[in-house]
């Protein structure tokens, strides 16, 4: 599940640098929605993201033994920490945010960031714990 939210998630990112701005009209809402900023959608932005998400959900596949299993232990261990404390970093983030500090209360980032964002960092936290752990 963890890897699957995350390569979707590097998914949505390398159509976002097609050019395309669903689910948003333009970039500069997708931006709002989505980082409560206006960043630049492009290829130079875009893509170390998409491969730092594609990476990660290689990650934890890789420790709950589905992928590359002649690796050793601890690399695909270390890797999974990692991942999930960047997403408890965002979730952290999002609690904060959901707190109102630093995000404009009527926006659709803090209704996205309420509602999406957070408890499905914070799922992911845990599931990711539990891939780690196992």
């Amino acid at each position: 599940m963890v890897a699957a939210v995350l390569v979707l998630d590097a998914l949505l990112h390398v159509y976002w640098m097609t050019g395309r701005t669903w689910p948003a009209r333009d970039v500069s809402t997708l931006s709002r929605g989505l980082l409560n900023a206006d960043v630049p959608f492009t290829p130079r932005v875009l893509a170390p993201l998409v491969l730092a998400l594609a990476g990660a959900g290689a990650t934890v596949l890789a420790q709950a033994d589905v992928i590359l299993s002649g690796l050793p232990g601890w690399l695909p261990l270390a890797g999974t920490f990692v991942v999930a404390a960047g997403v408890g970093v965002r979730a952290l983030a999002g609690v904060a945010w959901a707190l109102g500090m630093g995000a404009e209360r009527g926006s659709t980032f803090y209704r996205l960031n309420l509602v999406l964002y957070t408890p499905l960092c914070l799922v992911l936290v845990a599931a990711t714990a539990v891939v780690a752990v196992n």
